[in-house]
């Protein structure tokens, strides 16, 4: 029997039309497509900027520069997340600290972050970057960040890598109406794919000029930009240390095209979604509870094994649905528990509602082309695994 992974994107002959389209063009890259790409992703947030670049890593890396962080600084982020979040401070110069969870959302809390702002106002250690993780596609509680962000000076970045197409307070995750920049992601297990890559969105036009010379190797051929008059019409100028972070056309033209059906693709994530709490209902696991201030993008479904019900541990289960061909996964390992980060000084204990997330947490397969027939014999094996 086919197993089932948990992501998958979904390309069909349009997608396939467009990046062949480009192929016959005379651009491969710094073409048309980009822009059109980033001019759609505005509009679809209500937001001033879109920087398209090759993945979220790189666009949560040029977001940082673009604050100014770097050595002696503080950035803060989620512990329960991909370790780009925390690592693109490290690219920086800067030092990370992480904040614990909240036990519903599995998102930064807001609780915690107040805590620990308290801390480190006392001790002179204020992060200068804050960057909450949209969790599954579910938006933090922006709000009280962004009013602790006024009241503690600290700069903030939505990473949403899992959240385009999905909302909060009624306005489009990607508005930035409480952080400075937003960044998504397309890698292909997301919610729309350019194969790799990611935006960052933002509304101010200063961080949105430095961005888009920090993807692209520092280099202007803009003269009003320049030290000194053009040589020529040849001319350029390095005037910032960037990168070569720059979207190809393909990946733009990929994007476009995936954008026609964005939300029809975060629907059926929301139908998938509710059918599984329902199918779920008797079953010995906690399902994801969603903020009534939220519309998640829903790039994931997970849910928490109630160890205590059951005669089976977290891995038990979790190898039994792998072997009877059910892609599960977990995200996330908690990034202080990585060996890199326990190198400096973190370990287990730190982060407990973090720690206790790690323990229970699997997610299931969850992707806009699930049928449901696969989604029963997901909700199958995942009985049997547990004992039922």
């Amino acid at each position: 029997m086919q197993s089932i992974p948990y992501g998958r994107q979904h390309i069909n002959q349009a997608d396939i039309d467009a990046v062949v389209q480009v192929l016959q063009s005379d651009y491969l890259t710094q073409g048309p497509a980009v822009p059109k790409f980033e001019r759609l992703l505005a509009d679809y947030c209500g937001t001033a900027h879109a920087l398209a670049v090759n993945s979220a890593t790189s666009a949560l890396h040029i977001a940082c520069l673009a604050l100014d962080l770097g050595p002696g600084d503080w950035l803060w982020t989620s512990t329960v997340t991909f370790v780009a979040s925390a690592n693109c401070g490290l690219y920086c110069g800067a030092q990370v600290d992480f904040v614990d969870v909240d036990s519903r959302t599995y998102n930064l809390c807001p609780v915690a972050l107040e805590r620990k702002l308290e801390q480190a106002e006392r001790e002179g250690k204020l992060p200068k970057v804050v960057v909450p993780v949209h969790l599954t596609g579910q938006a933090c509680d922006m709000r009280v960040i962004h009013a602790l962000g006024q009241r503690y000076g600290f700069r903030i970045i939505e990473d949403a890598s899992h959240g385009v197409g999905g909302r909060y307070r009624d306005r489009p995750i990607g508005a930035c109406e409480y952080s400075d920049i937003t960044v998504f992601s397309f890698h292909p297990v997301k919610i729309i794919t350019t194969a790799e890559g990611g935006i960052a969105m933002t509304n101010n036009d200063g961080l949105a000029e430095r961005m888009a010379l920090l993807r692209s190797h520092g280099i202007t051929r803009d003269p009003a930009k320049m030290t000194h008059e053009p040589d020529g019409g040849w001319y350029y100028q390095q005037i910032m240390l960037g990168y070569n972070y720059r979207m190809t056309e393909l990946q733009a033209a990929l994007g476009v095209s995936q954008m026609d059906r964005l939300d029809e693709f975060v629907s059926r994530r929301h139908v998938l979604a509710r059918r599984y709490d329902a199918l779920l209902a008797n079953c010995a696991v906690t399902v994801p509870w969603q903020h009534p201030d939220t519309y998640s993008g829903l790039h994931l479904y997970v849910v928490r094994v109630q160890l205590d019900k059951i005669r089976r541990t977290h891995r038990q289960v979790f190898d039994e649905m792998r072997e009877k061909g059910i892609g599960v996964n977990l995200h996330y390992i908690p990034v202080h528990l990585q060996p890199y980060y326990a190198s400096m000084g973190f370990q287990a204990g730190d982060f407990p509602e973090a720690e206790r997330y790690y323990t229970e947490a699997i997610s299931l397969p969850m992707y806009a082309t699930l049928q449901e027939s696969e989604q029963d014999r997901v909700v199958d094996v995942l009985r049997e695994a547990l004992g039922n």
